[in-house]
This record gives C-alpha cells, sequence and structure tokens, in this order.
C-alpha cells in the first residue's frame, strides 16, 4: 500500500514555482538569503515593508513580495494581481531607498497571484 503511494509522488508535476527558484538561484540575482547582516539595509527593507504592508489596498500577494537590500539597492520580487500594484510597490519603495535604486523584477498576473485566496471559499 505504501510503495504505491511513494509511486504516486513520484509521479506528480514538478511546482508551477519551478521556474522562479532555478532564476533565484542564480548567482547574479539577488536573493533574501544572500542579503548582508548591514544595519542600514534591514532598515531600509523593514521601512519599504512597514510602507506596502500599511497599504490595504494591495492584495496579500502584493503585500508578502520579496524585498532585498544589498548596499543601499533594493529588489522587489514576487506576484502581485495587477500593473497598479506592481507600480504602486515600485513607487512605495523609490519613495523610501530613492530613485534609481530600485530594481522591479515584480511579476504581474503570474499564476500564483491569481489563485483565490482562503477567504474567497467562505
Amino acid at each position: 500500500m505504501w510503495a504505491q503511494d511513494a509511486d504516486s509522488k513520484q509521479s506528480q508535476p514538478a511546482p508551477d514555482n519551478t521556474k522562479i527558484n532555478q532564476r533565484d538561484r542564480s548567482k547574479s540575482e539577488p536573493t533574501a538569503d544572500q542579503q548582508k547582516e548591514n544595519r542600514s539595509d534591514r532598515e531600509l527593507a523593514r521601512q519599504i515593508r512597514r510602507a506596502i504592508v500599511k497599504d490595504k489596498s494591495l492584495s496579500t500577494y502584493a503585500r508578502n513580495i520579496k524585498i532585498i537590500a544589498q548596499d543601499g539597492m533594493v529588489t522587489l520580487k514576487g506576484p502581485v494581481n495587477t500593473q497598479e500594484e506592481k507600480q504602486a510597490i515600485e513607487a512605495k519603495a523609490a519613495a523610501i531607498a530613492g530613485q534609481g535604486k530600485i530594481t522591479n523584477e515584480i511579476e504581474v498576473g503570474s499564476k500564483q497571484a491569481s489563485k483565490p485566496s482562503p477567504s474567497h471559499y467562505r
């Protein structure tokens, strides 16, 4: 019985985020685990996160994007529902970090961002 379970698990397709994970493994792309333990970078990321989370017009996906600060430069990654959310997040980050210090890799309308939220089923 368990052998069948093991076989069925092996035949399951790869998760939807496989390509994103492969991209994030690239040495040229900053990831959260590469973020330096620099106090000013941590504070910069914290301020941006706070500004994004305070905006209740943003979706849950938008409020949970990755914010990576390295040497005063900020990279934004993750799925959002709309182009407006992407622009709003970039504007908030630029207002805090400064113009020209933002790399926006946010993806609009990805499969993950378009999934219904758990509250959808209530």
